[in-house]
């Protein structure tokens, strides 16, 4: 479970910015807290939405997050020995941004106990490093990295002085520990892995039967299915066919393997043209007609909408059955209402979200504001000042009442965060 985020000099973020997924004293609904012991609080909430004019600042808060597990992951195995490290991207809005680090820090629990892990980067190096854990409340330094230099304490049980002479300039100790199998550090490494993050912004026919191809095997969850027709989108099944590739396709792509080959000639590598199958698995979804009668779509005409929930329903299921953490950028993308309204009920309901799973999302749907299953708390908005940095800030900075008409309030800029 995640406690809070901060993000400091990265993209359109100026100075440190924090997201707090804790929960606050007020006397709305309760029935999605999330009960913790593992800090002092011990309340958290299942969901937060972010909202915000255009180009304010709310994907690169998404970006933000995505950034710091990208580099968590791929620092140590895919970072050059003295390049860049990609993810650093500072504000370029002052000159002086680019002498200075981006900074990550995340609070969060895993098993049981609460975990602070952080870290700044500078054009090709990291700059610090950090990892404590709090297993009765009070803070233990598990280490501590400065440049090239570590300190480890002796609750970090391990080959730690082996693996920083590993550790590289531009990667993480955490990211060069995980490679060598650190138990702890391992499942640290595990929790951010297994972080879902959906930020497509269109999903076509195609890239969706890829995804139902590459990440599940053809299937599609009888789960996703029950919710597509729960909201009436008239698919109540599918199924999967072969469908034979015709004499003009194959030489189209016989033509295209050769272009590709003749162009990489003499090049490293070498691609080889091989003939194109007889047919091709396709997936077509089932469709309620008048009376009984179903007849069967090809996935590409289906609504956009469908689509994107075909994307991002078997991420949102496998997060709550594992009590994990789903990020998605623009919730409200080619969804009604009533679809996302239906997507955030489900992490606010203890009864469909036992083990505390969590979801981070920025929308545009105003309509939201007014969910039953929506706290104040849980409402965030991103603003961008005069000077272009993204300010990002709870609605409870603001005093609202219960009664209040969040939405209405919104648009008309009594909360800012709205296009002028």
């Amino acid at each position: 479970m995640i406690i809070s985020f901060e993000v400091e000099n990265f993209r359109s973020v100026h100075e440190r910015q924090e997201i707090s997924f804790v929960a606050s004293n007020l006397k709305d609904c309760t029935d999605g807290i999330i009960e913790t012991d593992a800090f002092g609080e011990g309340r958290l909430l299942p969901a937060l939405v972010i909202y915000g004019a255009n180009a304010a600042g709310k994907s690169n808060i998404i970006k933000a997050l995505k950034a710091m597990i990208e580099t968590i992951l791929f620092s140590q195995t895919k970072g050059s020995p003295n390049g860049k490290i990609p993810t650093y991207v500072p504000f370029l809005l002052d000159p002086s941004s680019k002498e200075k680090p981006t900074e990550f820090e995340m609070n969060f629990i895993l098993d049981g106990v609460r975990f602070n892990y952080g870290f700044s980067i500078l054009g090709s190096e990291v700059v610090e490093e950090w990892l404590y854990s709090y297993p009765h409340g009070t803070p233990r330094k598990l280490y501590q990295r400065e440049k090239q230099e570590f300190s480890f304490s002796r609750n970090l049980k391990g080959r730690n002085a082996a693996i920083s002479d590993l550790t590289r300039a531009n990667s993480l100790f955490m990211s060069a520990a995980a490679q060598s199998g650190h138990e702890l550090l391992s499942k640290v490494f595990n929790f951010f892995d297994s972080v879902q993050i959906e930020t497509s912004l269109s999903m076509t026919g195609s890239a969706a039967e890829r995804r139902i191809k590459d990440e599940h095997n053809w299937q599609i969850d009888e789960e996703v299915i029950e919710y597509l027709r729960d909201i009436n989108t008239g698919v109540v099944g599918y199924r999967t066919k072969d469908r034979e590739i015709s004499e003009e396709e194959r030489e189209i792509s016989k033509k295209i393997g050769l272009a590709v080959q003749s162009a990489l000639e003499g090049t490293e590598g070498e691609i080889e043209v091989r003939e194109v199958d007889d047919f091709e698995k396709i997936i077509e979804l089932e469709h309620q007609g008048f009376d009984d009668f179903r007849t069967h779509f090809p996935i590409q005409l289906e609504s956009a909408g469908t689509l994107r929930l075909l994307s991002a329903l078997p991420k949102v299921l496998g997060v709550l059955k594992t009590g994990g953490l789903i990020i998605i950028d623009e919730l409200d993308l080619s969804l009604h209402t009533h679809a996302a309204e239906k997507l955030l009920r489900m992490f606010c309901s203890k009864v469909l979200n036992p083990l505390g799973a969590q979801l981070l999302t920025t929308t545009h749907d105003t309509n939201l504001m007014e969910s039953e299953c929506l706290r104040r708390d849980q409402i965030w908005f991103v603003d961008k000042g005069t000077d272009g940095a993204s300010e990002i800030y709870p609605l409870t900075d603001i005093h609202t009442r219960p009664s209040d008409n969040i939405e209405k309030g919104y648009l008309q800029s009594r909360f800012g965060a709205t296009p002028v």
